[in-house]
């Protein structure tokens, strides 16, 4: 029997249509890469009142016109911020995160949350104690088709999952081609550098999509050649709570870069690619394909764009976060079985 597809293009994230005013400033937090690209989408999208918070520890001088940029963090929030955005190097999240939140600040913090689990129970609480709004920066919650996978798994199309394979391999040095990447977070160990955290996107979507994870075994390397003091190789496997096995394979060495998702279920898979952003449904009961698609015009931006505008819409109390402090300690605590296992040569329980 022959098999024919049927194209499809998702709808668009849920936002309401005119979210209201964030009252105060933002501050943003580290003013790299990440950093000076949510600036542009916060002007993009009518925010101009933005405060930057910068140590000059980063390198690099960022062209930043018509900003704001204080150098002492007291100062950045004696502005009485209504967010701080977290945006600076993994291993220094927390702190910032901790006078933000003792100040009252909302936060957006990027991914890795931290590189460990110290003083989390403290970010916690205050943020608990003072009812703060907190979204985490795992930008692919926000791809149109991998929305539309964790539909189809919701609505039982491929059955019950048996397992998911995830790959994301990238060339670490064309990354930023116009810095060093030996002196880039990524690949520094004291900034909580690493291809586990920084490449830990998987960890959050796989929860998201197929379940809690329970346990972790791994295998990290070095084979790069590149010269790091940091893993740049990792094979993870995971097992979920709901019987599912997975893998996770990482590297910082793959040219052209690939990033891939393979999930089988009993009635059925799915396959998504992001170089294309296509997510390919096959079911064993029908000869039809679903392909899902990106609505046209879509890039990379389109995730970190839809990502603040959501972070804007809970501030104006229109939407409660998509991936919550919650997600990003979970995310967290699967990274860290992994290099505990690694470490350790067995399995680490989550």
């Amino acid at each position: 029997m022959s098999t024919t597809t049927q194209l499809i293009e998702p709808a668009p994230f849920p936002l309401p249509s005119a979210a209201r005013a964030v009252r105060g400033p933002l501050v943003v937090a580290g003013v790299g890469s990440i950093g000076r690209r949510h600036l542009a989408n916060l002007r993009r999208l009518g925010v101009d009142d933005v405060i930057l918070y910068r140590t000059g520890h980063g390198g690099r001088e960022a062209y930043l016109p018509d900003a704001v940029i204080e150098t002492d963090l007291d100062a950045a929030l004696s502005y009485r911020p209504a967010a701080v955005l977290v945006c600076n190097p993994t291993a220094v999240h927390v702190p910032v995160a901790l006078e933000a939140a003792r100040a009252g600040c909302a936060l957006f913090m990027e991914k890795p949350i931290s590189h460990s689990l110290d003083g989390l129970t403290e970010l916690a609480g205050e943020i608990e104690r003072r009812r703060l709004t907190v979204l985490l920066g795992f930008q692919f919650r926000f791809h149109p088709t991998l929305r539309r996978i964790r539909e189809w798994i919701a609505l039982g199309e491929i059955g019950d999952v048996v397992s998911v394979r995830a790959h994301w391999g990238e060339y670490l040095p064309d990354w930023h081609p116009y810095e060093d990447y030996r002196a880039s977070y990524s690949a520094r160990r004291d900034l909580g550098g690493g291809v586990v955290l920084t490449l830990s996107h998987p960890f959050d979507y796989l929860r998201w999509l197929i379940g809690e994870v329970v346990e972790v075994s791994a295998f990290t390397g070095r084979r790069s050649g590149l010269g790091l003091e940091v893993e740049d190789l990792a094979q993870v496997c995971l097992r979920f709570s709901n019987g599912a096995l997975g893998t996770v394979s990482l590297d910082y060495a793959e040219r052209p870069p690939s990033h891939e998702l393979h999930i089988i279920g009993r009635r059925g898979s799915i396959r998504w690619n992001d170089a294309d952003g296509i997510a390919w449904l096959q079911t064993d009961e029908t000869s039809r394909r679903i392909a899902a698609r990106p609505p046209h015009g879509f890039d990379r931006n389109a995730m970190f764009l839809d990502e603040m505008r959501h972070f804007l819409a809970c501030l104006a109390g229109d939407a409660a976060p998509a991936c919550r402090f919650e997600d990003g300690v979970a995310a967290l605590r699967i990274a860290l079985a992994a290099k505990q296992s690694a470490a350790r040569g067995r399995s680490v329980d989550v």
